[in-house]
């Protein structure tokens, strides 16, 4: 709904509405078209308004060297993003913008810091992916930082496991600092727990799953989201391969579920 909003609104951009929208600072979208050799980004609002964002304007955040790295800018060509008006230029070619992240995400950053606490749910897209962690924009280019072991009861090895770049997801927040800005993130209270996931299962029923780890006791193999059971070795299994298995027996009180490898 909201990005809806921002594009119908740019298609009806003039200097009157322009000024209004520089002043509240709302946010618009921003096709970016090119990037010129001093990583200035070149695009569009709407239809036809030339905009720019100026490399200082491209993030909060800046390299030990004062400018804004590389890295925020040179994969952006060929995306929308969402700016604010900086400044508004008007000449005898008509109107051109000068745009800024910077503005929003020190906007959004100022929201956090008055209104994030543990336990409030938020929006974002993964844009990050480590063996340890995923990483999640949660508005206006501010990340956080959500480890692997808050992403599922599951034992995981890689955040890879869980999710794909790109990939919209909700996240709760789990601690925000804020002289650092650091925010830590959590996911797996947000897929059920085992107690209720479980209910779809009943003994006997012959079902999917991937393995998640192989110990001396056996191959643990997860069959719904936070929901783990336990097999016998069978030789050519290997971590993160799918599988078929039998539920042989399920414990609600130990929370163990004990599986058969069937295929």
């Amino acid at each position: 709904m909201e990005k809806k909003k921002r594009e119908s609104r740019s298609k009806k951009l003039d200097s009157k509405s322009l000024n209004k929208i520089k002043e509240t600072q709302q946010v618009l979208d921003m096709y970016i078209e090119d990037i010129d050799e001093n990583l200035n980004m070149i695009g569009k609002i709407g239809k036809n308004i030339k905009a720019i964002i100026p490399r200082d304007e491209a993030s909060s955040v800046v390299g030990e060297e004062g400018l804004v790295e590389e890295k925020y800018i040179v994969n952006k060509k060929g995306k929308v993003l969402p700016v604010c008006i900086k400044e508004i230029i008007e000449n005898e070619n008509g109107i051109e913008l000068i745009m800024s992240k910077r503005i929003l995400e020190l906007k959004v950053r100022k929201w956090m810091y008055m209104h994030l606490k543990a336990g409030v749910k938020l929006r974002g897209i993964v844009v990050g992916l480590k063996d340890y962690a995923a990483f999640v924009d949660v508005g206006g280019g501010v990340t956080g930082i959500l480890k692997l072991q808050d992403m599922s009861e599951t034992r995981l090895t890689n955040a890879a496991d869980m999710f794909k770049l790109g990939q919209r997801i909700e996240v709760i927040v789990k601690k925000y600092d804020r002289d650092t800005g650091r925010i830590e993130l959590s996911y797996k209270e947000l897929m059920g727990t085992f107690e209720e996931n479980v209910k779809k299962f009943k003994e006997g029923d012959i079902v999917d799953g991937i393995v998640r780890n192989r110990m001396k006791t056996g191959v643990f193999v997860e069959i719904a989201p936070n929901v783990t059971g336990i097999a016998e070795h069978v030789n050519g299994i290997e971590y993160g391969q799918k599988v078929l298995v039998s539920i042989k027996k399920i414990n609600l009180e130990r929370k163990k579920v004990k599986l058969i490898i069937i295929g």
